[in-house]
């Protein structure tokens, strides 16, 4: 009796367990463990696996778990497919595209019923995305995934177990890649060397390295569109957090809020939730014994450009960064070498911002594996117990955003169809509906506020879902000023301070104070992207593409390419009642076969003219020049962004290092030479030198260090003076500044020095201060360098080189071309005491002998986002030989 009793009491006692078996054991079929499959556990020292292991092991996961599903969102710029792996419980899984539904109705529909919002509260989930190690030498995020992803599927914490009930965790597991692959081979080459822990040659991107999270707005990458169309066009998830690393000697990691400048379009609930969300991660990792993580810190959310643009959106978005060991191998940092830096914390000492600071020692990748798992658990939780009041919020944004579209200036924003470059306007507009922004086109002629606007001119309202955005993008920006102290030294910028699409592509665009229900009545949304290509169906003699266009640029370059003869209009013309530009090309279409013609000029979007007489006009041949790119090893991000718009432009170029000059026969192989933005000594040493000239050792292996050298130097000086150009902006063209020197034979050196200095140390005394700002520069006009400009235009500027001329010697000459003017210097970002910049030069043109040179004091191409200034750049690829 008693044993039958004791066995129906085990019994009763198993049978949970029996239950508990039968729902969470699904989980665990044929299911390795990251240490299992990788052979090592994740973060141990000396080891990473590469991106291709791991979403082996992710779809793994995938194939053996009922919590785990995984999507192919996009490729990466070099190829490799990219995934996006949702993790949660499995009838979330199962009812995703429902779940998805509800998200859509929370983040756009304004008109969200009572009774709609509370099946939603019943039946939706809180949306967390995770994008990781986008800068790939940051590689504990997606090292520490696979952890986290079998620890989440395998799971039977019951605190875990809801977490997954109430949220949905779609995380990109790497968003480069690219990168990852460069960054372990790299260290897996030079493992066990004394350059173990070196920093890898060029860029780890096809393109842009470091800059890929500076990417979104303008949306240039491949990869940066696969993750905006996560939480811009496809899952508008609620959370969203970017995880990094930063250096080795200061707090151990960062969780928001960050410190100020802070963007005040952004609405006042997403900062506030970024301060809950953080709190949190304090206080759980703390619990952890994880010392020295720190909040309101460094890093800000002024400006977008990097993933958190989501904000802009409506989305609680947040960055995480960690203190970084060396890749996989460990390093000892000694307590008196811990520091404080920038924003937030004025000492390395206990403070309110840093309750529990980390007191040195031995540093591993494991150790900061546990705070990326920690941190990650922690917004889950957060997500989880705050679900209700995060889902109400997403839609609460949502209607304060169409609120304030019907209550508050601007009212709408007017693209109108008359543009310089009618391409560019083409480009932002297909822009604004790739990042989720409602474009409409007008059906009739309209006077409002005082502006005529006509039949077909596209309008954006400002009362939809991503109003934020829409504003930022569209309006020249003010930097908020914020001060330490009442009157007390400026809090910089993080980054730059201008991002104005219509002051950065050169579009006119009317901003519309007055709200109008006439307006709204004549307006149809345009659903597909814009597209203003016409092909003529008569016979025409040649097609002309005018100089004002970018898209006229990028045919013309890929007509050359395929050996399709190109011309140039040398004199302004009007044929046929149409006004041809200065600088206009002309592609006769006896040259040129009609299918592979109409091909090359969609690509741009905009109708060519076509003429069927070209005889008045007059013309010159063109020829492709043979381009060298000089990009240095040293992680040239702006090379590469030259680079990706040649790629885009059809310019075909070599790419030449610093340290391949000695041998490189220039005159036989190029026409022109380029230097991207880069420090001299950089270019010339293979180190950078210190304001006190003395020198920073480098981090990359030895045979990436080469620099020009004087031999070098004395090529590319030949190629000068053989009639060959250089073209050079930023700190690059210090190159070219002082005694320089030709070698005509044994005994025979020519010295001479170009006419023009840099003189922005002497700015700078006198407090010019420009982080990153649109200024304004008057061009000299109709000069072929000039050729389809508007006499002034904005351009991107950091206040170095500032340019002056000087009277030529001997065979040397000069050109202004471009001027900063006497007034309204700066248009969008933030700049004191810019007047010092009146009248000084901001491009100049110079000769010696039948060699050219075009100087820029300014990126012509910065972040492929200054569209206004290229064809500066392109004319200065054009530019005819001196005979």
């Amino acid at each position: 009796m008693i044993k039958s009793s004791m066995k129906n009491y085990f019994c009763i006692l198993l049978l949970p367990l029996l239950l508990i078996s039968f729902l969470f054991g699904q989980s665990n079929k044929n299911m390795q463990a990251p240490e299992e499959y990788f052979g090592f556990v994740p973060g141990a020292d000396r080891m990473l696996f590469d991106y291709e292991k791991l979403m082996d092991y992710l779809k793994l996961l995938d194939n053996n778990s009922d919590r785990i599903e995984i999507e192919e969102i996009g490729h990466s710029p070099m190829g490799k497919p990219m995934y996006l792996v949702v993790i949660s419980s499995e009838d979330n899984i199962k009812n995703l595209e429902n779940l998805k539904g509800m998200n859509r109705q929370l983040a756009l529909n304004p008109d969200l019923a009572a009774d709609e919002m509370n099946k939603i509260l019943t039946s939706g989930k809180v949306f967390v995305l995770g994008t990781l190690s986008m800068h790939s030498g940051e590689v504990a995020p997606s090292q520490a995934f696979p952890l986290i992803a079998y620890d989440l599927a395998t799971t039977n914490d019951p605190d875990k177990i809801e977490w997954l009930e109430n949220t949905v965790y779609i995380v990109v597991p790497n968003h480069n890649p690219d990168g990852m692959d460069m960054i372990v081979n790299h260290y897996k080459k030079y493992k066990g060397t004394k350059y173990e822990n070196s920093s890898m040659r060029g860029v780890y991107h096809k393109y842009v390295g470091h800059d890929n999270n500076r990417d979104f707005v303008t949306l240039t990458q491949e990869d940066t569109r696969a993750i905006s169309r996560i939480y811009s066009l496809d899952w508008f998830p609620q959370v969203m957090v970017e995880k990094h690393q930063m250096g080795s000697r200061g707090p151990r990691y960062f969780v928001p809020p960050v410190h100020d400048p802070i963007a005040e379009n952004v609405e006042a609930a997403v900062w506030n939730w970024t301060w809950i969300f953080g709190s949190n991660m304090v206080k759980d990792m703390t619990e952890k014994n994880l010392a020295g993580v720190v909040q309101h810190y460094l890093f800000d959310d002024y400006w977008p450009g990097s993933t958190e643009t989501c904000i802009w959106k409506n989305v609680i978005g947040m960055l995480t960064e960690g203190a970084s060991a060396d890749y996989a191998t460990p390093i000892y940092v000694e307590p008196n070498e811990l520091y404080a830096t920038g924003k937030g914390l004025g000492e390395y000492k206990k403070s309110i911002n840093m309750p529990l600071p980390w007191p040195g020692g031995w540093w591993h990748l494991s150790d900061l594996i546990q705070y990326e798992i920690e941190s990650t658990y922690s917004i889950l939780k957060t997500s989880s117990t705050r679900h209700d009041e995060i889902l109400k919020f997403r839609n609460e944004v949502c209607k304060n955003a169409f609120e304030k579209g019907k209550t508050e200036a601007p009212y709408y924003y007017v693209i109108t169809r008359k543009q310089h470059d009618l391409s560019e306007l083409v480009v932002l507009i297909n822009l604004l509906k790739e990042h989720g922004i409602s474009v409409y086109e007008l059906q009739k002629n309209i006077v409002i506020d005082g502006n005529h606007l006509v039949e077909g001119d596209y309008i954006v309202p400002l009362a939809q879902p991503f109003r934020p955005f829409v504003k930022e993008i569209l309006e020249k920006q003010k930097f908020p000023a914020r001060h330490y102290t009442p009157d007390g030294e400026l809090i910089e910028p993080y980054d730059i301070t201008s991002w104005s699409l219509p002051l950065h592509l050169g579009v006119n665009v009317i901003a519309i104070n007055s709200f109008s229900t006439d307006l709204n009545a004549d307006l149809t949304e345009l659903k597909n992207p814009l597209n203003l290509f016409e092909s003529d169906s008569e016979n025409n003699s040649a097609v002309i593409l005018p100089a004002n266009y970018n898209s006229s640029f990028m045919a013309v370059f890929q007509a050359m390419s395929q050996g399709i003869p190109v011309k140039r209009i040398s004199e302004k013309a009007t044929v046929e009642k149409n006004d041809i530009p200065i600088g206009s090309f002309i592609i006769q279409e006896k040259d040129a076969d009609r299918q592979k013609l109409n091909s090359l000029l969609e690509e741009g979007k905009t109708k060519p003219l076509y003429l069927s007489n070209i005889k008045e006009l007059k013309i010159e041949s063109l020829q492709m020049p043979r381009i060298a790119l000089v990009e240095t090893y040293f992680h040239d991000m702006d090379a590469g962004w030259t680079r990706y718009i040649f790629d885009t432009y059809n310019i075909e170029f070599d790419v030449v290092h610093p340290g391949e000059f000695e041998k490189t026969d220039f005159s036989k192989k190029y026409d022109i030479v380029i230097f991207p933005n880069n420090d001299k000594s950089i270019l010339m040493e293979g180190k950078w030198k210190r304001s006190d000239n003395t020198y920073n050792v480098s981090s990359y292996p030895p045979e990436f260090t080469r620099g020009i050298g004087k031999k070098g130097m004395e090529n590319l000086m030949t190629f000068l003076d053989e009639g060959g150009k250089i073209i050079a902006w930023g700190r690059s063209s210090e190159l070219f500044e002082g005694p320089l020197s030709i070698v005509h034979g044994k005994d025979n050196t020519e010295e001479f020095q170009l006419p023009f200095r840099n003189v922005a140390d002497d700015m700078q005394k006198k407090g010019l201060y420009i982080p990153g700002s649109l200024v304004r520069i008057l061009l000299k006009e109709n000069h072929p360098l000039t050729y389809g400009m508007q006499n002034e235009i904005g351009v991107f500027y950091r206040g170095d080189p500032v340019f002056t001329t000087s009277l030529p010697n001997f065979d040397t000459d000069r050109r202004v071309i471009a001027v900063f003017p006497e007034e309204k210097i700066l248009l969008s970002g933030y700049a004191d005491n810019e007047k010092v910049l009146e009248s000084k030069t901001a491009m100049v043109w110079l000769k010696k002998g039948k060699g050219q040179l075009v100087l820029f004091a300014f990126n012509p191409q910065f972040r492929a986002s200054t569209h206004v200034a290229y064809k500066l750049l392109f004319n200065s690829i054009l530019l005819p030989k001196i005979n």
